[in-house]
């Protein structure tokens, strides 16, 4: 019996040792990382890292973290980051955020975003890069809001899954499905959406496969974001009020971020669509008639005339449906 006890006195105290190892190496680490931030010219300040978890868990909180990056003009600050992982395996990484605002900027503008409950599991392959195998994040309610200019959008909850694939290197599948989605008011307002049109939508999801430049990775920070170079939409579901939207498509992706290919588009009660482009001054009055006559042409081809369904070809930096040119595209690029 007193073998046994001594060689558990043994054990935890090796137990211990190693906790306070691993500890000290992660609070080092990241003591290292804010510094050479502001090596490079970044703004990265973090008020205090304490360390918790004792025995099984490697804890620490950034107390009032401020990052940001010169290159790109993004800068995030929160009131505190806590990450936990199993000291046994450091790879499994938990992240989890406050439910006070997160104050975020980029050269678009300033805006703060508050999730409730919000965390992320991380899943790392071995190895100093750090490099994602799987990331699940999930909120209760969460809203975005610009800084003085009024609620951006929000919703219930929110989930994106995002997985690396067994294809090209690079490559993930994403899943997200935001419950309750709601466009703030400031959208509404600019839009012009009818006061009595839904206020949430009743479906809101997506799932895709898409392949980077590279590895996403400790780099994603440190250095720049990987740019996507293919999309393969399997997936788009969007209903809002008695307008449902599904589209799937492949897209590829060139330096610029100018994306090229083919989406499917279908649309049920799409003329509630053109009502809404219509009121947001988007289509003028011979303007709307063109083109609900164009887009009528192609609904009654497929014997429902409430129901469109078109491909939009994406060419040289600008999308149409078959005959009919809607506009320029919007490059694909992660700042």
């Amino acid at each position: 019996m007193r073998r046994v006890i001594l060689g558990m006195v043994l054990l935890a105290a090796v137990w211990s040792a190693w906790w306070g190892v691993a500890a000290g190496g992660l609070h080092q680490g990241l003591t290292r990382w804010f510094d050479a931030r502001r090596a490079e010219g970044w703004q990265a300040d973090v008020a205090s890292l304490p360390m918790h978890g004792y025995p099984f868990t490697l804890g620490v909180t950034l107390v009032r973290p401020v990052l940001a990056d010169p290159a790109t003009g993004v800068a995030i600050e929160a009131s505190g980051l806590t990450i936990r992982a199993p000291a046994y395996w450091p790879g499994y990484v938990t992240l989890e955020v406050p439910d006070d605002p997160i104050l975020l900027a980029s050269p678009q503008g300033r805006a703060s975003l508050t999730l409730q409950d919000g965390r992320a599991d991380l899943r790392l392959h071995p190895g100093t890069a750090l490099a994602l195998d799987s990331m699940a994040v999930t909120t209760g309610a969460w809203s975005l809001d610009a800084h003085g200019d009024g609620s951006v959008m929000s919703a219930q909850t929110l989930t994106l899954a995002m997985t690396e694939t067994d294809g090209p290197e690079a490559a993930y599948r994403f899943d997200i499905v935001a419950e309750g989605f709601r466009p703030g008011d400031l959208p509404r307002a600019r839009l012009r959406v009818p006061r009595d049109w839904p206020l949430r939508f009743d479906s809101l999801k997506a799932r895709m496969d898409a392949t980077f430049d590279r590895r996403w990775d400790r780099r994603a920070i440190e250095d720049a974001r990987p740019q996507p170079r293919s999309l393969d939409l399997n997936l788009l579901e969007a209903v809002w009020g008695d307008l449902r939207i599904k589209a799937a498509g492949t897209l590829t992706i060139d330096a610029e971020g100018v994306p090229d290919g083919t989406v499917s588009v279908q649309a049920e009660n799409w003329r509630d669509l053109l009502d809404l482009a219509d009121a947001a001054g988007l289509l003028p009055g011979p303007v709307r008639s063109q083109v609900e006559r164009a887009l009528g042409t192609l609904a009654g081809l497929t014997g429902n005339p409430d129901t469109l369904d078109v491909q939009l070809n994406v060419r040289n930096g600008f999308v149409a449906a078959g005959f009919l040119p809607l506009g320029p595209a919007p490059r694909l690029i992660l700042r």
